[in-house]
């Protein structure tokens, strides 16, 4: 198993009051939360029994938007407590512990008609978003099928570092995207994205294989 870049008992810890802090929240990191999920479900526009696969499920608070059009759904996560939260709200969801950087267990070795993905891959570098995104698209993801993320994205270096600079001290440093080098990186792999920008802090990137 790779080593994750926060200990798994952070993130178990934070589970009980992740939702608190992040549905409710109006501030960095998570300015624009709600919104941002809506626009997850609303760009991948899913048909009721598609089956939808989140990476990084959390509290499910983005699957069970899916879920409640009538996908079915499958996540992962590598925190234990975070999925059995994710396992109360969604009773007969499919889920895995499994970092997402790894291969997917036996039963997720399938291809989905959609992959999601909220406030995650901001924990790897743009090279490594860059690449999981391709392996999940040419691996798991329908011809057609639709591949979006969510997360903390600044326009470019400049905007990231007048938040850090208004933040000080308050600031946590993360792989968190630029959209202005994340879509040329795209672009030189070969995949056509588009971004939509959500608010300050947050933005969406939708791929299409």
């Amino acid at each position: 198993m790779m080593t994750p870049r926060f200990p798994i008992e952070d993130f178990d810890r934070w589970a009980k009051d992740y939702d608190r802090e992040a549905v409710v929240g109006r501030t960095f990191p998570f300015t624009g939360y709600t919104q941002l999920l809506r626009m997850i479900l609303r760009l991948v526009n899913p048909n009721s029994g598609t089956a939808i696969l989140d990476l990084g499920i959390g509290t499910a608070n983005l699957a069970r938007l899916f879920a409640h059009k009538g996908c079915e759904v499958w996540g992962v996560d590598f925190s234990p407590a975070m999925l059995a939260i994710a396992g109360d709200k969604l009773q007969g969801a499919r889920l895995a512990q499994v970092d997402i950087r790894e291969e997917l267990p036996a039963d997720f070795q399938r291809r989905f008609n959609h992959i999601v993905s909220a406030y995650t891959f901001h924990h790897f570098p743009l090279d490594e978003k860059v690449a999981l995104v391709k392996r999940f698209i040419s691996m798991h993801l329908v011809p057609g099928g639709r591949l979006c993320i969510g997360d903390i994205v600044f326009t470019d270096a400049a905007e990231e570092e007048r938040m850090r600079t208004r933040l000080g001290a308050g600031w946590e440093q993360e792989y968190y995207w630029l959209a202005d080098e994340s879509l040329a990186a795209f672009k030189a792999a070969g995949m056509q994205v588009v971004y939509t920008r959500v608010s300050s802090c947050a933005g969406v990137f939708l791929l299409q294989n």
